[in-house]
């Protein structure tokens, strides 16, 4: 399974089972009338704190709406509680059930406000808004123009030599775990190289991973309308990624520089080449997890390796080693780590002084016989997870996952 941070699970549903479920008990053990701390905020009660009228009220829950970045979970259950503190008073209704994660987070959450009068909520309220929005606009006013443009690229870093452009997940202390903000910037980072002057593309990552699969973060951004527009949005975004890939226009290469997991693995089936270092691993757990297939794997796969060993690794959780991805298909060639780098890169730079249009219009021959099917498997695929990860077999498996990690 991925390591500590990260597991290829559904973004949604597990966030309060995870990072964000650690976070809500905390907090809510300390939230009490105005004690709750937030990055660059902190709600207190002043003199004037009884002042804030219906009209100050409405106007916040207005500004909310326009906030120009998503101040996370754990802000959004605060603003949750304290809105219907205002508008209700204490919490007034029954617990949800251990399963209802969701709800169950957002019921916690205003019961942890107590008998906070409806006054000092709305205050509250109308002050968290307002740091909230001075915070956003103060970030964004004082961001240059050049700053904004590089700040595109947080996680992941793009190079440009010797007719090579380099994608590099960079989340090492992560696993390069890949994060939603990951997933959008591999696309534009895919997008300029195609536009590019480079011969070839490669995709790699920094330190001892590949990629770990996804980040547990991904499941703490839950929105307003809830887990199903979560899962709609999650679905979207995973085939509009995998469709980068599809349309790719250049020679694609992966160079895999550790274990990888999941959809870093899946997606491999739609590289033109994929070197390894012999420490490499490829895991897709996703029966463990109630899931099915993604990347287009579903049908590159079985076309790779055969219906038997793509049944092995996709249905069962296999774990390849380097040496077997290599014998069935999926791994181009294996290198001994020691080496690793030295010996792609230099086969790589060769490549590179090919003629650069004959690359392109060969690659296009080629991916121009299935590009169609390609798309049509990666739009059943998404769909069909979309759907999986609103069952409750999903939802069951995750949480006997979580459960069996926190007693390891």
């Amino acid at each position: 399974m991925p390591p500590q941070n990260s597991a290829h699970a559904p973004p949604f549903r597990v966030a309060m089972a995870g990072v964000v479920g650690r976070l809500i008990r905390c907090w809510c053990r300390r939230a009490v009338a105005g004690s709750l701390k937030v990055p660059a905020l902190q709600l207190h009660v002043s003199k004037t704190a009884m002042g804030a009228s219906q009209k100050d009220f409405e106007n916040a829950m207005n500004q909310v709406k326009l906030l120009k970045e998503d101040p996370g979970n754990e802000v959004k259950l605060k603003l949750y509680a304290l809105y219907k503190q205002a508008t209700e008073g204490p919490c007034n209704t029954p617990k949800p059930g251990v399963f209802d994660l969701i709800n169950k987070a957002k019921w916690e959450a205003w019961n942890a406000l107590g008998s906070l009068p409806k006054e000092t909520a709305r205050q509250n309220y109308v002050d968290l808004v307002s740091g909230l929005s001075s915070s956003s606009d103060s970030s964004s006013q004082a961001k240059p123009e050049a700053d904004r443009k590089q700040a595109e690229y947080e996680t992941v870093v793009m190079t440009s030599e010797d007719g090579i452009t380099k994608i590099m997940l960079n989340r090492p202390a992560k696993k390069n775990a890949l994060t939603e903000q990951m997933y959008q910037e591999i696309m534009l980072a895919l997008e300029a190289a195609s536009k590019d002057d480079s011969t070839i593309t490669v995709l790699t990552g920094n330190g001892d991973y590949y990629s770990s699969g996804n980040d547990l973060t991904n499941f703490t951004n839950i929105p307003p309308e809830g887990v199903e527009a979560k899962a709609k949005n999650s679905a979207i975004l995973l085939r509009n990624f995998v469709g980068s890939f599809i349309d790719f226009p250049k020679p694609l290469v992966a160079v895999v520089n550790g274990p990888a997991v999941g959809i870093s693995v899946t997606v491999l089936g739609l590289f033109d080449l994929v070197y390894a270092t012999d420490r490499a691993t490829f895991h897709t757990p996703f029966s463990h997890l109630g899931q099915t297939p993604e990347g287009c794997s579903s049908y590159t796969f079985p076309k790779i390796m055969g219906p038997a060993k793509a049944a092995e690794m996709l249905i069962f959780g296999k774990k390849l080693t380097a040496g077997e991805a290599y014998a069935q298909g999926l791994v181009t060639e294996v290198f001994p780590d020691s080496t690793f780098q030295k010996e792609v890169w230099t086969r790589l730079k060769a490549y590179s002084k090919l003629p650069q249009n004959a690359l392109r219009i060969s690659k296009q021959i080629i991916r121009s016989q299935e590009k169609e099917k390609l798309h049509a498997v990666n739009a059943k695929e998404s769909s069909i997870l979309q759907e999986r990860w609103l069952s409750s077999e999903c939802m069951n498996a995750i949480m006997n996952f979580f459960s069996q990690k926190a007693k390891l």
